[in-house]
């Protein structure tokens, strides 16, 4: 890799999980994981599904014969993970991912399989799970499935944790844990680490923003310059060997005004107004802030500056916002293939 070529470190996380609802079939699952028990549902020829869906998916009628199975099952394939990532995977040594055919059920599911290594495992071994103590209703409420000897007992799972005492008289009522009922939604961490590797036209982009100018790109004998430029001429193909430097100022050709606040660290205060603008000398509109007035009167047609960190990197944030230049609004017909 060039040198120059830059790479960005990025993260997705919703912070504290992504909470959503669950539908009858994924209650009924759920909820008889927490309490040690392995639910499918009866499918209109007679099959069993495990995990259970709302409908058939051979005829896409609603079922609703919830059966339980298990909790013993049999591996109907498997694939070894010799070197479990830290953090990335269910178990920190080396186990299997597996299809399990719960008994009593007509089809497999997906978990995590803790055996000594590849050699012990086959397709058809007997397994039975292994509960977590502390179930929440979720899928690893089992923790893993494990080998099951001929004649081994299925492990029992370890018993709920009793509720809590009632409250005292006078005390908050929301104080007291009641007995548990159906789980009715459920909360995944959700964390993506990822890296982007800029490429030869972005980082030549990356790297001119940090001499505040911004250039782009077109291919020998066109005259289409694309802003940031990715390499190619998306119409054609060709390469853009030919280096552009395009205006600071621009039109703003379609806009958006944001209320809704805490979508990002970096934003502004609400409302703010998001923005295409079209740069004098592109082809393409470049998306960013638009500030230095009120959102209400952002408007199409808008001749916009860009305005610049004071300490400019190779990053689009050195471009911080643009607003208006005090020119008269471009007229429609200049701007409108890109509105």
């Amino acid at each position: 890799m060039d040198a120059d070529t830059l790479v960005e470190r990025h993260v997705l996380e919703y912070p504290g999980g992504y909470t959503r609802s669950l539908g009858p079939a994924e209650s009924r699952f759920l909820t008889g994981l927490r309490d040690g028990r392995i639910v499918g549902v009866r499918l209109g020829d007679g099959r069993v599904m495990v995990p259970p869906a709302e409908y058939d998916p051979e005829t896409a009628r609603p079922v609703d014969e919830y059966v339980e199975v298990g909790p013993a099952g049999v591996v109907t394939a498997w694939t070894w993970v010799s070197e479990p990532r830290p953090g990335k995977h269910p178990l920190e040594r080396p186990f299997a991912f597996a299809l399990v055919r719960p008994d009593g059920a007509d089809t497999a599911m997906l978990h995590v399989l803790d055996a000594d290594g590849p050699a012990s495992l086959r397709v058809g071994m007997r397994v039975a799970p292994r509960w977590r103590a502390e179930r929440r209703g979720h899928v690893t409420d089992i923790e893993a499935w494990v080998p099951l000897a001929e004649g081994e007992p299925v492990p029992a799972p370890p018993a709920p944790a009793p509720p809590a005492p009632a409250p005292p008289a006078g005390a908050d009522p929301g104080e007291a844990a009641e007995e548990p009922g159906p789980v009715t939604r459920m909360v995944s961490p959700v964390r993506l680490e990822y890296e982007i590797n800029a490429g030869i036209a972005p980082t030549r982009y990356l790297h001119a923003l940090a001499e505040r100018r911004i250039v782009g790109q077109k291919a020998a004998g066109s005259d289409h310059v694309y802003v940031p430029p990715r390499g190619s001429d998306p119409t054609t193909g060709a390469p853009t060997e030919v280096e552009v430097e395009v205006g600071q100022d621009g039109t703003v050709t379609t806009f958006c005004v944001v209320n809704i606040p805490g979508l990002s660290d970096l934003a502004p205060p609400v409302p703010y107004v998001c923005a295409q603008i079209l740069l004098d000398g592109a082809d393409t509109p470049w998306f960013g802030l638009v500030q230095g007035l009120d959102a209400d009167d952002v408007r199409m047609g808008l001749r916009v500056r860009a305005v610049w960190d004071d300490d400019p990197a190779p990053d689009a944030r050195s471009i911080k916002w643009f607003e208006p230049n005090g020119e008269p609004d471009a007229p429609y017909e200049s701007y409108k293939d890109y509105a």
